[in-house]
C-alpha cells in the first residue's frame, strides 16, 4: 500500500550481534552478510550486489539470501529514478502526483523473478512446516520490497495494497509464534501507522477493507521496538519512523531519529540530506540552507559520497531559498539541479519549471521562456508540461 511503500524508503540491516540470536534469521549475522549491508549504507549499490550475489551462491537455498539482492536492486533503481527523496512523500499530494518511470526490462524481470523465487522457496518451507517463522517472515519481507516497487514506480496502489497487506499478515504470524521476533515490528507498524494515516477516498481506492486496523501511536511503537532490537530492519524502522513522524509534523522527534542515523552513517548522502529536509520543514531556512550547502561541499570531497546525486541537494535548498524570498539564489539552484547529468527526467524538468518561474519573478522574461522550453521538449515525463504552457503564455507571477 501507499504508504507502507513510502518508507520502505531505504532497507537495510541493523546493528547485528556477533553471537546467535533466535529471534531472526541466523544469516542475517553472517559477517560477510554486515559487509554488504555497510556497503549499502555508503550507496554502493553496486559493491553491495556484488557482495550479496556471492553470500547468494554460498547460500543458494536461504531466501534471506535472495531478499538480499532483491532490496538492492529495487532500490538501486529507486535512487536512480530519484524516487528516494523523502519531500515527494512527505505530504499526500503524492497519492495524486502521476509520473511516467521508465525502468529497464531486465531490471523489471530480475525484480518480478526474484520476488517469486523467494515467495515460491517460503511457500515450500511453510508447507513443510506451518511454525517456520523465519519463512514467514522472509515471505512478508519481499512482499514489502515489491510492494515499495510498484507504488513508487508504477503507483499501482491496489496491487500495492494486497502486497503490503499480504507483508503485515506474514509479520503477525512470525510474532504469534515469537513474540520477540522483533524483526517482525517494522511491516506490522507501518501498516499500523499507514492504515491510520490514509485518507477516506484512499482506502476506497485501493479497496482495504474496513476490518483492517490501524493505530498511529501503537504503529510507530512497533517500529521503535524494531529499530531497538531487530536485526534486518533496524536501520529501516529508524527511516520509516523519521518520515511518519515528518509526515505527522513532529519534527523536533523526526530530526533526532534522522541525526542519529546520519551521525552513524555520515558517508550516507540520504540521511544527510534528510537532515536537510526536515530542518527546512521544521521552519528553520536559514539552518536548512546550511545544511544542504555543507551536504553540497561534502560531495566535492574525493570518496567522500558514492553515487551522489546533487540535484535532490540543490532542488531542497532551492525550494528552502524561494520562500525567503531569496529569488536569484533559488534560481541557480534550480537550474543546478537541472543541468546534473545523473538527474531523472522527471525531477530536471521540475526543476527547470521553477527555475523558469524564478526568471519569471526577476523579469528575466527571455531566460524564463528558455527555461519553459526545456520542459516542454517532447519525449519522457510530461507532468509539468501544462504549468510550462501557461507559463509560457503569461509570465509567472506567484511565488
Amino acid at each position: 500500500m501507499l504508504v507502507k511503500a513510502m518508507f520502505m524508503l531505504l532497507v537495510a540491516a541493523g546493528t547485528a550481534a556477533a553471537q546467535p540470536n533466535p529471534h531472526t534469521v541466523q544469516l542475517n549475522l553472517d559477517p560477510e552478510v554486515r559487509q554488504g549491508f555497510e556497503r549499502f549504507y555508503s550507496l554502493d549499490f553496486d559493491g553491495a550486489y556484488k557482495v550479496f550475489t556471492h553470500v547468494s551462491q554460498e547460500h543458494p537455498n536461504d531466501p534471506m539470501a535472495w531478499n538480499y539482492i532483491l532490496f538492492t536492486v529495487i532500490f538501486r533503481e529507486l535512487y536512480h529514478q530519484d524516487l528516494l527523496d523523502t519531500t515527494y512523500y512527505a505530504r499526500n499530494s503524492f497519492l495524486s502526483t502521476k509520473r511516467n518511470v521508465e525502468v529497464p526490462a531486465p531490471t523489471r524481470e530480475q525484480i518480478e523473478g526474484l520476488t517469486n523465487k523467494v515467495v515460491g522457496m517460503c511457500d515450500a518451507a511453510i508447507k513443510a512446516n506451518p511454525n517456520d517463522k523465519d519463512a514467514y517472515f522472509e515471505r512478508g519481507y519481499a512482499k514489502g520490497m515489491h510492494a515499495a516497487f510498484i507504488v513508487l514506480v508504477d503507483h499501482s496502489f491496489a496491487q500495492g495494497a494486497r502486497q503490503g497487506l499480504a507483508a503485515r499478515n506474514d509479520s503477525e504470524q512470525v510474532l504469534k509464534l515469537d513474540p520477540q521476533y522483533a524483526d517482525a515490528d517494522m511491516a506490522v507498524g507501518i501498516q499500523q501507522f499507514a492504515v491510520a494515516s490514509l485518507p477516506g477516498w484512499v482506502r476506497m481506492i485501493v479497496g482495504i477493507m474496513a476490518g483492517v486496523g490501524g493505530n498511529k501511536e501503537k504503529g510507530l511503537a512497533m517500529l521503535r521496538n524494531a529499530a531497538a532490537h531487530g536485526v534486518v530492519t533496524a536501520v529501516e524502522s529508524r527511516t520509516a519512523l523519521s518520515l511518519f513522524l515528518r509526515h505527522d509534523g513532529r519534527y523536533p522527534e523526526a530530526l533526532d531519529v534522522q541525526r542519529g542515523l546520519a551521525r552513524e552513517f555520515p558517508h550516507d548522502y540520504l540521511f544527510r540530506l534528510e537532515v536537510a529536509n526536515l530542518t527546512k520543514d521544521e521552519g528553520h531556512g536559514l539552518e536548512a540552507i546550511a545544511a544542504y550547502k555543507q551536504v553540497i561541499a561534502d560531495a566535492q570531497k574525493p570518496g567522500y559520497f558514492t553515487d551522489v546525486r546533487l540535484q535532490m541537494a540543490y532542488f531542497g535548498m532551492a525550494d528552502t531559498q524561494r520562500g525567503y524570498n531569496f529569488i536569484k539564489e533559488a534560481a541557480e539552484g534550480y537550474t543546478q539541479a537541472a543541468q546534473q547529468p545523473n538527474c531523472s527526467d522527471w525531477l530536471r524538468k521540475r526543476a527547470w519549471l521553477s527555475a523558469g518561474e524564478m526568471q519569471d519573478l526577476l523579469h528575466n522574461r527571455q531566460a524564463a521562456i528558455a527555461d519553459y522550453q526545456q520542459v516542454l521538449k517532447p519525449g519522457g515525463d510530461q507532468s509539468q508540461a501544462s504549468a510550462a504552457k501557461d507559463h509560457m503564455e503569461k509570465p509567472f507571477t506567484g511565488k
